[in-house]
């Protein structure tokens, strides 16, 4: 509906007929390696296992490993991409509800059972913050969620709250998928399992106190919002600080789930971008792009709509 002329992105540039081509320009290039999203729906057109596999989208996949694997390219392999299943979406509010938890598990299980003897990069989820604050905070990004304070167009949401509850299930639905293969997998079929973050380098603005415990706060709000619970086990004490209450709190249980849930971490890198202090957000109505009280010199207009 917001698409003009009700275009979609059905055909792009077609690689499910096209795979054969585009490894052989592949190998030419001299590659090594092919990192590529299996598509959730493609497999699970309904979300859940229980209601049925897609067995076209599995041999599909096995053609495209195979192919790489005859082509000596290595596959790595995202399993999710951002394209959450619309059934699931519709069911439950997808990553805003605990249910995706088990619904991911059983879709990276069936992956695993399915491509496992051949491919040894797992990557369970890329960039959890990206689809945290553009699908749920800014709605720039599907499913389009946002305060309609910041957005008339977005589709219902809470940029206060939803990005968090958002990105908490990302890390236990990753993790639980990594306990998965770790315990049943991982020792006969001898990959590796891991996650892609992201995060744009920031630069204090001046050389301030102020700029630069901002800088670092910054980071923490993109960055350190993923890494720390993989490593320590909870999200940084500025997010806990600052967001209080309508961060989410892991129990003893899954903080150990998800600290050292991975192999290896991948690290997607854009650009870098000034940062100074911004006290004055402290009055904005709550948001996830107010929060940090950080302003960036990447940042475009946005309506902090201050509080009376």
């Amino acid at each position: 509906e917001k698409i003009l002329g009700g275009s979609n992105g059905d055909v792009a540039i077609d690689e499910y007929h096209r795979y054969k081509e585009d490894v052989e320009i592949m190998k030419n290039m001299n590659m090594d390696a092919y990192r590529f999203s299996i598509s959730w729906s493609r497999i699970l057109p309904k979300g859940k296992l229980s209601r049925g596999v897609n067995m076209e989208g599995i041999n599909y996949y096995n053609n495209l490993i195979n192919e790489l694997l005859d082509k000596g390219l290595q596959p790595f392999v995202t399993l999710f991409h951002w394209d959450l299943p619309q059934a699931l979406d519709e069911e439950y509010g997808g990553f805003l509800s605990h249910n995706i938890v088990n619904d991911f598990r059983d879709y990276a299980e069936l992956c695993f059972k399915e491509f496992g003897d051949r491919v040894k990069y797992w990557i369970t989820l890329n960039e959890p913050w990206t689809l945290s604050k553009y699908g749920y905070a800014d709605g720039r990004s599907a499913p389009g969620r946002c305060s309609s304070w910041h957005n008339e167009n977005c589709v219902g949401g809470d940029s206060a709250t939803e990005p968090y509850i958002v990105a908490h299930n990302q890390l236990l639905a990753h993790a639980t998928a990594v306990k998965v293969y770790k315990s049943k997998y991982q020792a006969s079929q001898k990959g590796r399992i891991g996650i892609t973050l992201s995060c744009d380098w920031l630069v204090p603005l001046l050389d301030t106190e102020a700029d630069i415990h901002a800088t670092q706060r910054g980071i923490d709000f993109i960055l350190g919002w993923f890494l720390e619970p993989l490593t320590v086990g909870d999200y940084p004490s500025s997010m806990r600080s600052l967001v209080g209450s309508r961060l989410p709190k892991f129990s003893k249980h899954q903080s150990k789930l998800v600290k050292g849930s991975f192999d290896f971490l991948g690290l997607n890198y854009y650009t870098s971008n000034y940062a100074t202090d911004a006290p004055e957000l402290s009055d904005a109505r709550p948001s996830l792009l107010t929060d940090s009280q950080v302003i960036t010199s990447s940042m475009y207009f946005i309506d902090i709509s201050l509080t009376d």
